[in-house]
């Protein structure tokens, strides 16, 4: 069985079919913010909230998609890519208060049921939007995120949308059809518990870069060893490794040569063989190498 290359605007560029993507769940979001308003729905308002993450995480992927073309200047030397792990920042500390006011209000209507009136059809006609808008966003990225994990990434915050639209969907029908209030409060509870995780998720993450800490499954000690297997190599020290922002470490270390390399020229030679080894086996690529004569990291010790 063959897999068919994506026909018409599902074989656009990834970026554009974030952009696209973009602008379909932010109109969702803007009906979503008035369904609420209009109807009195808070599993409505906590969906929005769900469409704000999933806004800003495409946000964030066509940062990072845009971000590599533009270049690195004079006061930006490695360029803008912090300004991606800033606005998570912001983001994962906004959902994480939205989450805590809906749960606190949720509650509340659960604890006094009769004090919240909700419509149930204009809350289940703006719900099935939310619903087909997600299943149109999730139909264009579908062929994209197969070979891109930005794509990928994006994807996967409008499936968690998808389903935060069907839970209003369902709470919707039993309120049209039952009257049962307190199904838009359960409703709303579920919203928040599938955003706390992914809020918090992301703010670790963001802890994570701004604390130069080495990005989730990179072993340093494994990098160490793919450096001193390689021939010439005496010791490796002074290694750091740490990321600008998702997916784009940074590596540096000392590496004590064999006097012989740079005797006979062969310390460039060394040099692009443990960046392309980086680049290869641990995905790095941008990493530099301080290359030593034995002896001097004494001098450098005793200094």
């Amino acid at each position: 069985m063959h897999d068919h290359a994506p026909a018409g605007i599902r074989s656009g560029h990834p970026r554009r079919l974030l952009a696209i993507s973009l602008g379909i769940t932010a109109t969702v979001l803007v009906v979503q913010v008035i369904g609420a308003v209009l109807t009195g729905s808070l599993a409505l308002l906590a969906d929005a909230g769900h469409m704000l993450t999933d806004s800003s995480g495409l946000i964030i992927a066509l940062i990072a998609a845009s971000v590599a073309a533009r270049p690195a200047d004079e006061r930006h030397t490695y360029g803008y890519q912090r300004a991606e792990v800033l606005g998570a920042l912001l983001n994962a500390v906004i959902l994480i208060a939205l989450c805590v006011w809906i749960g606190v209000e949720a509650v509340g209507r659960l604890v006094a049921p009769g004090e919240a009136e909700v419509q149930g059809l204009p809350m289940l006609v703006v719900a099935v939007i939310g619903l087909v808008a997600n299943g149109v966003s999730m139909y264009l990225l579908s062929a994209a995120q197969r070979s891109s994990i930005n794509v990928r990434g994006a994807y996967l915050e409008v499936l968690g949308d998808l389903i935060g639209s069907a839970v209003v969907l369902v709470a919707a029908a039993v309120i049209w059809l039952t009257g049962w209030m307190p199904a838009d409060a359960v409703a709303s509870l579920l919203i928040a518990v599938l955003i706390v995780p992914r809020a918090i998720t992301l703010l670790r993450e963001v802890f994570a870069v701004l604390g130069e800490r080495a990005p989730a499954g990179t072993k340093v000690a494994d990098i160490r060893d793919h450096i001193l297997g390689t021939d010439g190599v005496v010791d490796v020290h002074d290694v750091h490794v740490w990321q600008l922002t998702r997916g784009a470490p940074v590596f540096t270390a000392h590496v004590v040569v064999a006097p012989e390399l740079f005797a006979h020229d062969q310390a460039g030679g060394l040099l692009s063989q443990l960046q392309t080894c980086l680049a290869r086996h641990f995905d790095v690529e941008h990493s530099t190498f301080q290359l030593e004569p034995a002896g001097h990291v004494e001098h450098d010790a005793h200094a």
